[in-house]
């Protein structure tokens, strides 16, 4: 071995031993299922069986009656989830189709509706050989239902995931692997004659100041009365370590098959505030007599901003993080609740009090954020970086603005979101106006309905605006890439690049002034393959993340900055890099692998995980 090979190991093994006693150390706190949150009465269907159709030939020889067979498999569930290379790798990136067949047994004859989490991309649902609903796009729930018998009944889903150039000009680009499936849990329950959905919590501390002797809590929430026209008035309670804050509602009359938003507000006395230093929680019960139930872990919690800075609880708030994809080796991006809680313990390990994810995130790995305390950058629009826009059209518009406010209200009770991002790597003012006007109509939504986050848009840093323009005017928070050292001078002196970044700064701080800055993404590609020390090592990448963060933490405007990315994923099986090899002719990497992640794909930490943990674990937790 030569010592520039035995210098590398040597430097890899020692963050990995450092990193992993940091994980150790950093077990998040017991976490919900990730059916933890929810209407009551829910049966989870985890066991399925599954027939890869290829050739498409399913629908023809009758499979959605159940007639196929197949292997077992658990949902979340994607197909062929360790083929992202080579030939098989291509194969599965431009899709397929896949039946999905289990049995739900109903001990009465009723209503009934099964949830998913998410399937990508386009899933069709029959019970018993009929028809019982469809769906398009990636991470969203979704719902099926139908009047079933008691007994077995035969649930099969067809999922299509062909043709991902065809998803984005469906309005659902993606910037990862195309992984096919149901990718998202699923669960059965008996629909009662009443059903509470969509609620949402509001909490104003008295006095507006840390230490606050209390709190005001507005609760809402959708009722249906599914029964005859009749007074309906849910009532529940919120409890934390024996202190228990009934929850009454005046009720009011339903017609029947009506949904109404109901309101209240109950006051806690000293309240044990959620934050990434104490991240309390809650569990919310709601009920309308014996019909039904909604339950959840929440966070009491004060979300505030004004004059560029950010504040939780009354205290000034930074962010530090990283962003992540959901993808696991050998998973994709159906996570296991082991895959989640690693990826929680590898943010715990790095310092970081901050997540950014571009698409929305699972449930389950919500509530191990709000456990840990992690706050969370929530993207929930269209993901179409580097100044593409695909939803040119009215019919795409109200796609997007409906994908994005079905994102939002999924979300609405966890403590950890703090901002939905509306837009990501826009370029300048917007492609056209009817990004501007997507921009500008969620943004108002948003406001109105859920006044408790910031709204915020991503720029691409290379094409940022001179002069905001209209699609920034309702916009609360503002992010930018910076890849100056990678994609952006890869070769200029360390002081040319930290005046580069500075020079960044200062143009956002004129451009966007009043709006929260955040620093959306920096980092660099790392692997074993290139000279120490050069662009592509693990030396190069641990030392550029380093400037950043020194550049970043002291600057009183910026309140937040999010390292590209936690860990390695794939992106496609031809991906080289992208515009680095441009740049960079010589530079050695992975073919259709992301790899500026400070943990290899596998989750071993780089280098740069120990870089990155000593400067943020210096910083302010919040």
């Amino acid at each position: 071995m030569s010592g520039t090979a035995s210098r590398t190991v040597i430097a890899v093994a020692a963050a990995t031993a450092t990193l992993a006693a940091a994980m150790a150390a950093a077990e998040a706190p017991p976490a919900p299922s990730p059916a933890g949150e929810g209407p009551g009465g829910r049966s989870q269907l985890g066991r399925w069986t599954l027939r890869v159709d290829r050739a498409n030939r399913g629908l023809s020889l009758g499979w959605q009656r159940g007639g196929f067979g197949g292997g077992a498999v658990s949902v979340p569930n994607v197909v062929h989830a360790s083929q992202f290379k080579g030939a098989a790798g291509s194969r599965n990136y431009d899709g397929s189709v896949a039946w999905y067949r289990t049995t739900v047994t109903v001990p009465e004859a009723a209503a009934y509706a099964v949830s998913f989490g998410s399937a990508n991309f386009q899933a069709s649902v029959w019970i018993d050989g009929r028809p019982a609903g469809s769906h398009r796009g990636s991470y969203l729930p979704f719902e099926a239902r139908a009047q079933l018998g008691a007994g077995v009944h035969t649930l099969v889903v067809r999922v299509d995931w062909r043709d991902p150039a065809m998803q984005a000009r469906a309005g659902f680009h993606r910037t990862w692997f195309n992984w096919g499936g149901l990718n998202g849990p699923v669960s059965v329950r008996q629909i009662g004659e009443s059903e509470l959905s969509e609620p949402t919590l509001q909490t104003t501390l008295s006095p507006d100041r840390p230490g606050a002797p209390s709190a005001t809590v507005r609760v809402s929430v959708q009722v249906r009365n599914n029964g005859p026209s009749r007074t309906i008035a849910p009532q529940g309670k919120l409890t934390h370590a024996g202190q228990a804050i009934p929850i009454s509602f005046p009720g009011g009359t339903v017609e029947r098959g009506q949904t109404v938003g109901m309101s209240t507000s109950v006051t806690v006395e000293h309240p044990a505030l959620w934050s990434p230093a104490s991240p309390a929680l809650y569990q919310l019960t709601l009920a309308v007599g014996g019909e039904s139930s909604f339950s959840a872990r929440v966070g009491l919690r004060q979300l505030s901003w004004h004059g560029g800075r950010l504040y939780l609880n009354g205290r000034r708030l930074q962010l530090h993080g990283a962003s992540l994809q959901e993808d696991a080796l050998g998973h994709g991006d159906a996570l296991t609740p082991g895959d989640e809680g690693t990826l929680v313990r590898e943010l715990q390990a790095i310092g970081a009090n901050a997540v950014r994810s571009q698409h929305p995130l699972d449930p389950g790995l919500l509530e191990r954020l709000d456990a840990a305390g992690i706050l969370v950058w929530q993207g929930i629009g269209p993901v179409e970086g580097a100044g593409n826009w695909y939803s040119t059209s009215p019919a795409l518009q109200r796609g997007a603005e409906q994908q994005a406010r079905t994102a939002a209200v999924a979300a609405a009770l966890h403590p950890s979101i703090f901002a939905w991002n509306l837009v990501d790597e826009v370029a300048g003012n917007g492609r056209d106006g009817a990004e501007v006007s997507y921009v500008q109509s969620l943004a108002r939504w948003l406001h109105a309905n859920d006044p408790t986050r910031m709204v915020a848009v991503d720029v691409w840093g290379d094409h940022p605006p001179a002069q905001a323009g209209a699609m920034y005017r309702d916009v609360d928070a503002v992010a930018e890439t910076d890849y100056t050292g990678w994609y952006d001078s890869p070769q200029a002196s360390l002081t040319q690049q930290v005046a580069m970044m500075h020079a960044r700064l200062s143009a956002m701080r004129r451009t966007f002034a009043g709006k929260v800055l955040v620093i959306s993404e920096f980092g660099a590609e790392a692997n074993t393959l290139n000279p120490p020390g050069s662009p592509g090592s693990y030396g190069y990448q641990a030392a550029l993340l380093a400037r950043h963060i020194a550049v970043y933490a002291p600057d009183p405007a910026l309140s937040g900055m999010f390292i590209w990315d936690l860990r390695d994923y794939p992106l496609n099986p031809a991906f080289q890099g992208g515009s680095i090899r441009f740049r960079l002719p010589h530079l050695r990497l992975i073919e259709g692998l992301i790899q500026k992640g400070l943990f290899t794909y596998s989750g071993r930490p780089k280098p740069a995980a120990a870089t990155v943990a000593r400067r943020f674990k210096a910083l302010p937790a919040g």
